[in-house]
């Protein structure tokens, strides 16, 4: 009997999402290879998944060629939050620009499908609200966030170059604000910043006036979009919004943390960042038409479980 299983690439696959995302395609019967130079990923995230024989990781940088035979890739691999991605802003753009290079020609060689974990950052501090897919974006070019930004807005150039001139199965799914168990503790996101600060009753720090608003989505519903975009038919190319569009302020998240956690943190402000968005929230209507998909965990369960994994750090 022949083996039906797929295999898989996923950049990234260490890391917050893409270890997720490698769980569930293990569960639903796939080999996959993941791939990560523990820049922002972390091997506790995989280390589970090792004793499993269809399991494979290799530790390598995506801006350097990679070679394997596989039938399709989620290219995830980009630090993701400020923190990280302004570290090394060059890395950072040479991630997004050369991996997706580096990726396409191994989709070409090997003719598999290929899908781009883009983001709603492309949408910069949007003047659409909420977003749609067709939204242009607002984006500084220039600026401290411009690395990460522009980066994944080059990322879908490449992918739709390569889908019309190689004629490439390509997928591209902006992600919006991800939350869950295995984010970094120290990754200067907003949910993992509050837990962390909640749980040692330490100030919760807000910047601004609070008033900017997120809309946070459960990384099981998040890796459920992807999968669903992946197997959608090669007409189907996206770009695709995948998020919760229930939106919270930054003051609401801080309060709910606070009661959840029991905390007897204060709440303190501080000034904004430079090109931080003042609203996020994204229009899934496609998603719903194309893919039959909701976000399910809505924040207080899904605040729950993050909680809960963040106390083992502690």
């Amino acid at each position: 009997m022949y083996n039906l299983k797929k295999r898989i690439l996923v950049s990234g696959g260490a890391g917050f999402i893409g270890s997720h995302l490698c769980e569930r395609l293990l569960n639903d019967g796939n080999e996959v290879i993941c791939m990560d130079n523990f820049f922002t990923g972390d091997k506790s995230n995989i280390v589970h998944l090792l004793q499993n024989p269809y399991f494979e990781f290799v530790r390598h940088d995506v801006t350097e060629p990679f070679w394997a035979e596989i039938d399709e890739i989620y290219n995830l691999a980009c630090p993701a939050s400020p923190i990280h991605y302004q570290y090394n802003p060059i890395k950072t753009i040479k991630t997004s620009v050369m991996g997706a290079i580096n990726m396409l020609g191994l989709a070409k060689r090997v003719n598999a499908r290929i899908l781009q974990a883009s983001t709603s950052e492309v949408y910069g501090d949007p003047m659409v609200h909420p977003q749609n897919e067709s939204y242009w974006g607002n984006v500084n070019p220039i600026g401290i966030r411009s690395c990460y930004d522009e980066g994944k807005r080059c990322a879908e150039t490449l992918f739709m170059d390569y889908h019309r001139q190689h004629h490439l199965a390509i997928k591209i799914v902006r992600i919006f604000n991800t939350y869950g168990p295995r984010m970094h503790p120290q990754d200067g996101r907003v949910v993992s910043n509050f837990i962390m600060q909640a749980l040692q009753n330490k100030d919760i720090t807000i910047y601004g006036e609070g008033n900017q608003t997120r809309s946070f989505q459960y990384v099981d519903d998040l890796v459920e979009g992807m999968i669903r975009t992946m197997a959608t038919e090669n007409s189907f190319i996206g770009p695709i919004n995948i998020g919760n569009p229930n939106e919270f302020t930054i003051l609401q998240l801080a309060k709910q943390v606070i009661l959840q956690t029991g905390s007897k943190s204060q709440i303190k402000f501080l000034p904004l960042p430079q090109d931080d968005p003042q609203q996020r929230k994204p229009d899934i209507e496609l998603a719903e038409q194309t893919l039959n998909w909701t976000p399910t965990v809505q924040l207080e369960a899904g605040l729950a479980k993050t909680i809960a994994y963040f106390r083992t750090f502690l």
